[in-house]
């Protein structure tokens, strides 16, 4: 067999175990999130949803940019009139605030609870609901038995769910597809006009299933996300599990 023959095959074997693990090919008509190259190292190059995705935060200014970047998800989720859940034991956000992102705030329903458990408990019975676009929980902590639980409820219906991990003890491995980082960077004015400009992160992927980790910088704009250097990839990951505390 030729070196290309043999390439060929293991290229459509690795599409079929894709396939066989229910992660969509990439085709014309597949929603684009905007994140360039970063988008690029999700398997087929298609932003998963109808899994589970877990957001890292290590202090108050990075929860708050992790939300920013979350909703600019949601906006392009959501953009078909969707609904979304948002749960938590936390009263911090600016629903208007929303708006910058393209996200309707009245499509969100946002659910309060006084105990962690309970914030997981509504998780995923909202995850259930084959009507709803997205779930979104606010938590301190998750072990790999509550993501089961979590992506098990995703699979049969199709949701997409965010938990964003507010100064976790410790990171331990979950079910969850995809592990992501956000942290602010200063905004830039073009023609370095004085001002206040458009928000800016580096979004770092620590984990993705069945991918490639890396980050990239990306910035928000009129038109949504924009990537404004170059993925870095990174070898290993393995930091990502280290004790935060």
């Amino acid at each position: 067999m030729m070196l290309d023959d043999k390439q060929n095959l293991i290229n459509k074997l690795k599409r079929d175990l894709l396939t066989w693990q229910g992660v969509p090919q990439k085709s014309t008509d597949q929603l684009l999130i905007g994140l360039g190259p970063l988008e690029r190292t999700f398997p087929n190059g298609v932003f998963p949803q109808g899994v589970i995705h877990e957001f890292i935060s290590c202090n108050r200014s990075e929860s708050a940019v992790s939300c920013g970047f979350i909703a600019g998800l949601l906006g392009k989720l959501m953009k078909n009139s969707g609904i979304c859940i948002w749960i938590s034991s936390f009263q911090t956000l600016f629903p208007a605030s929303f708006k910058c992102f393209g996200v309707i705030p009245e499509s969100i329903v946002f659910v309060s609870m006084k105990r962690e458990r309970d914030v997981l408990w509504a998780m995923e019975e909202a995850l259930k609901c084959k009507g709803i676009t997205a779930v979104l929980a606010e938590i301190n902590q998750l072990d790999f038995v509550q993501s089961r639980r979590l992506q098990l409820a995703v699979e049969k219906s199709g949701v997409t769910g965010f938990v964003l991990q507010h100064n976790p003890r410790m990171l331990q491995a979950t079910a969850c597809a995809a592990r992501w980082k956000i942290t602010s960077l200063p905004s830039q004015m073009k023609d370095d006009l004085p001002g206040v400009g458009y928000p800016c992160w580096e979004v770092e992927l620590l984990k993705v299933k069945n991918g490639n980790p890396g980050k990239c910088k990306i910035t928000w704009s009129a038109s949504g996300f924009e990537p404004i250097f170059e993925i870095e990839e990174r070898s290993n990951w393995t930091e990502g599990y280290q004790n935060l505390g």
